[in-house]
């Protein structure tokens, strides 16, 4: 076995058992031991002693949009892996549309890692899309090892990323089911979406909430869950912004459906009443909703209806974010600000950083199958996230690292401040800085054939400072307008 080459110290490591005073020893890459505090260092091996912070295993998002290649004027792959890294978030999935072209053939997919290769900070690996017409290149993606599929069943906002209709859905289901994959669903039902078009123009939020009733999320997922039923496929709700879907949920599973769901930091800390009209920052779909559903998606994460925490970061040019709550982009940017955002809310709610770590890292690590990631253990990756629980801050978004300075969080006071973030042994990041040199690798689902070619690997040098530069887009064709008259946008 390889020696302890470092060691992190901290009255309060966050394993899978709970939270307790503990020693991680790392061999390489992986942690080789979680022992008593304070134990001696081997001979030879660095000891960083982080003393009352936090050590969380870092953070797995899997509901990323880089937007890259294509609209990188949106984000792209340098700049979101380095608000990841700031934010402690050490591995993402990227979602397969609103880059040009989208992750919808192993050709496309492979024009996509061309561009992320030298660009990343962070573990990145991708989603493979199902659209009308692309059934037989589901195999390719899956051989080449993404994640899974993502599906939208109302129009996504973006028209090289169409949504799949109930027939297409079920041959996609059937294709994917004989692949022993999993596919992933924007569920909201396009005939209720249509029923409830909002006024032209409006800037009202009541409008605009009108427009994305409860009964989208729960009859498409109704479909959902049948055809899986039926079928058999493994499926995942994205984002569940509605309460009312949650008894569908678990009499599914409770009936061995195989399905999961998730949502996100925006549903679980932003309400509904206090959304000001014409503030489109908030803009998501499925939407923000009121408080009292709030309440009950907190409970649903407390009673493991809900399996995971993810940002959804779906970030947009502050031009697309026009006062007409119709017109405008729909995306929430929270990718740097996701822990310290749970935090605040969870710890009000009597919730501890053992939940937030389940939460945001093993559950999104188990969805993906990455059993690398997402706990302190032995065998492990090293993926740490080190975390002032008390410590506050007030969001300035021209300080985060994410492109455009648009976020629904502006003038917020937070508590919890990312000290620290490191990946596979080596850290990447401390107190917002980011080291400059790219050393995040493209990852692929676990037990795939296919060796692809990971990013550079960085020296072992930490100094850095702030990390500057951005992905380009590669030569990619230029964008087609983003078709935003369909609310959609925020997948």
């Amino acid at each position: 076995m390889t020696a302890t080459t470092l060691v992190l110290r901290s009255t309060r490591v966050i394993t899978p058992q709970g939270q307790r005073p503990a020693d991680i020893a790392v061999s390489g890459e992986r942690i080789a031991a979680v022992l008593p505090h304070g134990s001696p260092p081997p001979a030879g091996a660095r000891l960083v002693d982080y003393g009352d912070a936090a050590l969380l295993p870092g953070l797995v998002d899997t509901h990323v949009h880089v937007n890259d290649p294509g609209r990188t004027e949106w984000e792209g792959f340098a700049t979101a892996t380095r608000a990841a890294a700031a934010g402690g978030v050490t591995t993402l999935v990227d979602m397969p549309l609103n880059s040009i072209p989208p992750t919808t053939t192993a050709a496309h997919l492979a024009v996509k890692r061309a561009v992320a290769r030298d660009a990343v900070h962070t573990d990145v690996g991708f989603w493979g899309g199902a659209v009308p017409g692309n059934t037989a290149d589901l195999r390719g993606l899956h051989e080449a090892g993404v994640f899974g599929f993502k599906c939208f069943l109302s129009p996504s906002g973006v028209e090289e990323f169409p949504e799949l209709t109930p027939g297409g859905l079920e041959a996609a289901m059937t294709e994917i089911a004989r692949l022993g994959a999993l596919l992933i669903v924007h569920a909201e039902d396009p005939g209720r979406l249509a029923e409830a078009t909002p006024p032209a123009g409006s800037d009202r939020y009541a409008d605009f909430l009108a427009s994305r009733p409860d009964a989208a999320e729960t009859e498409a997922i109704a479909l959902l869950l049948a055809l899986a039923r039926r079928i058999g496929t493994r499926v995942h709700i994205l984002h569940l912004s509605s309460a009312a879907a949650l008894p569908l949920i678990a009499g599914a599973r409770a009936e061995g459906v195989r399905v999961t769901a998730e949502t996100c930091p925006h549903f679980l800390t932003l309400t509904a009443e206090e959304v000001p009209d014409g503030a489109t920052e908030f803009k998501c779909c499925p939407p923000i909703r009121e408080a009292a559903n709030q309440d009950l998606l907190w409970r649903a994460l407390a009673a493991g209806t809900l399996d995971a925490v993810v940002s959804d970061h779906s970030p947009c040019t502050a031009d697309l974010k026009v006062p007409d709550f119709q017109a405008a982009w729909g995306g929430i940017s929270s990718l740097q600000l996701g822990l310290p955002v749970l935090w605040t809310a969870a710890r009000a709610r009597g919730h501890d950083l053992a939940d937030v770590a389940r939460w945001t890292a093993a559950g999104p690590a188990r969805l993906a199958g990455l059993p690398d990631k997402g706990a302190i253990a032995p065998g492990r990756d090293a993926d740490i996230a080190v975390l002032d629980p008390e410590a506050e801050f007030t969001v300035d978004p021209a300080a985060l690292h994410h492109r455009n300075p648009v976020t629904a969080y502006a003038g917020r006071t937070l508590r919890g401040v990312v000290r620290a973030t490191w990946l596979r042994g080596r850290r990447i990041a401390e107190h917002g800085n980011v080291i400059e040199r790219a050393g995040g690798r493209l990852i692929v689902r676990h037990g795939t054939a296919t060796d692809v070619p990971q990013a550079r690997t960085a020296d072992r040098d930490e100094a850095g400072g702030a990390g500057g530069g951005a992905g380009g887009a590669g030569g990619a064709p230029a964008a087609p307008a983003a078709r935003r008259d369909s609310g959609g946008g925020t997948p």
